[in-house]
C-alpha cells in the first residue's frame, strides 16, 4: 500500500471507544493512513473491541497489538513508520476500578505515556494529541470549569491524567512536537463503553440484572456526544498550531442530572431493577466544563448534539446490536 502522499496518523487505544470512533471518521478521507495499536485488555468486553476493529478494515488502516509499556515494540513501530500526527487515546479507564487495580493505572496511564513521549525524542512528529479528563477538576466550585481553573484530582485515575499533562508540558519545552491535551467530559454514544452509565443501564435491562444507582442518581454530568468530540479532533488535525503546549475542554457545556438521562433511556428500553447505593467516594458530584476556548480556537461553528438526540441514537444503536453483549 502506497502511503507516500498520505499523512500517517498513529492512534493508540484504537479498539477503545474514542480511538475507534476517531479512526473510523479519519478513514472516510483518502488523505490519511492510520496505524492503530491496542493491548486489547479485558477490563471490559474484548468481543466489543474486536467488533470495532472489524469495522476499521481498510487499505488505509493497519493494526498492531502493542501495549504502551512494551517500549521495544513501540520503538520498532516508530522506526518502521514515519508518523505525522499521534492521538494517544490508550488508557486504563474507570474511576472506581482504580481502587481495585491501581497498578494498571500506573503502568498504562503513566509509564506507557512516558514511553510514548520518549519516542518523540528520537522521531520527528508534528503533533501529539493526548486524552486527559474532566476528572482532574475534582469537585470544587465554581462552575463551569475553564482550562485555567484550579485542579483537584481525587482519585488515581485523575491523578494519572494530571501527571500526563504536567509531563507533556515540561517535555514540550525541549521536544519540537506540539502537544495538546484534550480534557474529555463524559463521552457517550454508539459503540460506547459498557462500563459507563448509559450502556450499563441498557445492558442491565436487556439481561434482567440490577443496575447500581449511586446517591439516588443525584449527580450532574456534562454529557458529550461522541460525534461532536470526534469532529473537534478532526478540526484539530487540520488547523495550524502555534503553541508548543495547550489544553482544551471537550464538552457540551450543558450538564444534565443523571435521573433525567435515565428517564430519557426509559422511552426506548424497558427499565432494569434499580439497586440503590450510597455515593461512591471516587465520584465527583458534578462535571460542567466551559467549551468557549476550543470553539474560539477553531473559529468554526462547532455543533453539539442535544442529550435527547444523543440518548436516542445510543439506544437505537444498542437495540440493533445488543447481541454483542451476550
Amino acid at each position: 500500500m502506497k502511503t507516500k502522499n498520505k499523512k500517517k496518523i498513529l492512534i493508540t487505544g484504537v479498539a477503545g471507544f474514542i480511538g475507534f470512533s476517531l479512526a473510523q471518521k479519519i478513514l472516510q478521507s483518502k488523505n490519511y493512513y492510520v496505524i492503530g495499536i491496542d493491548n486489547l485488555n479485558t477490563y471490559y468486553s474484548k468481543k466489543l473491541k474486536l467488533k470495532r476493529l472489524d469495522l476499521l478494515k481498510s487499505k488505509n488502516f493497519k493494526f498492531y497489538k502493542i501495549d504502551l509499556t512494551e517500549k521495544n515494540k513501540l520503538y520498532g513501530l516508530f522506526k518502521k513508520h514515519k508518523f505525522d500526527i499521534i492521538f494517544n487515546l490508550a488508557a486504563q479507564a474507570g474511576v472506581r476500578y482504580s481502587f481495585k487495580n491501581p497498578k494498571s493505572y500506573t503502568n498504562t496511564n503513566i509509564i506507557g505515556f512516558l514511553n510514548l513521549i520518549e519516542m518523540l525524542k528520537n522521531f520527528k512528529v508534528d503533533r501529539l494529541f493526548f486524552a486527559s479528563s474532566s476528572s482532574i477538576y475534582g469537585d470544587q466550585k465554581p462552575f463551569p470549569k475553564k482550562e485555567d481553573s484550579e485542579l483537584n484530582p481525587i482519585n488515581l485515575y485523575s491523578l494519572s491524567k494530571l501527571s500526563n499533562e504536567q509531563f507533556a508540558n515540561s517535555m514540550s519545552k525541549i521536544i519540537k512536537t506540539k502537544m495538546i491535551g484534550l480534557r474529555f467530559f463524559t463521552i457517550y454514544g454508539p459503540w460506547g463503553r459498557p462500563d459507563m452509565m448509559i450502556l450499563k443501564y441498557l445492558i442491565s435491562a436487556y439481561k434482567g440484572s440490577s443496575f447500581p444507582l449511586f446517591n439516588n442518581g443525584d449527580h450532574f454530568r456534562d454529557f458529550t456526544y461522541i460525534d461532536d468530540a470526534i469532529n473537534i479532533c478532526i478540526f484539530l488535525i487540520k488547523i495550524k498550531l502555534k503553541k508548543k503546549f495547550d489544553i482544551f475542554n471537550i464538552c457540551s457545556s450543558k450538564p444534565v442530572h443523571i435521573t433525567k438521562i435515565l428517564k430519557e433511556i426509559d422511552k426506548y428500553s424497558k427499565k432494569p431493577l434499580i439497586k440503590k447505593k450510597a455515593r461512591d467516594k471516587a465520584d465527583v458530584y458534578k462535571t460542567y466544563g466551559d467549551n468557549k476556548k476550543i470553539i474560539n480556537f477553531l473559529k468554526k461553528k462547532v455543533k453539539f448534539t442535544t442529550h435527547n438526540q444523543g440518548v436516542k441514537n445510543t439506544c437505537e444503536w444498542f437495540l440493533k446490536n445488543k447481541k454483542i453483549f451476550n
